[in-house]
């Protein structure tokens, strides 16, 4: 059994998905759309290019993400996504990806559990935290 994240982002999703393809070397691994499922009354003609669903590879792991029904700006909170890196090289390319366009909370900084820590909300509001695994 395993537990993946699955990030909706209103409509936001294809950009999310080349964000994190350039930010991340996120593999896309499959890309479905609202206009090749069964019509859904639900959603509208101009869904049709949106999308139903992406799988992600980031690493060894999956990271799911949908345009959901499109209603507008996405909305996370209550969880972030950690990435952990091996050096602190690695980390400080991650951050730095991912807090373009985005906010950063917590600047990546030596800690007393790590070389490298930081925390941020990326440019769709998706809270990461970047960590050095080596000591």
């Amino acid at each position: 059994m395993q537990a993946h994240p699955y990030l909706d982002f209103n409509g936001r999703c294809e950009e999310a998905v080349e964000f994190y393809r350039r930010a991340l070397g996120a593999e896309v691994m499959s890309i479905h759309r609202f206009k090749d499922a069964p019509p859904d009354p639900q959603m509208g003609a101009a869904a049709a290019d949106k999308i139903m669903h992406a799988t992600l590879r980031i690493g060894d792991n999956t990271l799911m993400a949908s345009d959901g029904h499109c209603t507008g700006s996405p909305s996370f909170q209550g969880f972030s996504l950690a990435i952990n890196t091996p050096n602190l090289d690695e980390a400080e390319k991650v951050f730095s990806a991912l807090s373009e366009g985005g906010q950063v909370q917590m600047p990546l900084a030596k800690t007393f559990f790590s070389p490298g820590f930081g925390m941020l909300s990326d440019r769709f509001g998706v809270n990461w935290m970047v960590h050095v695994t080596a000591c």
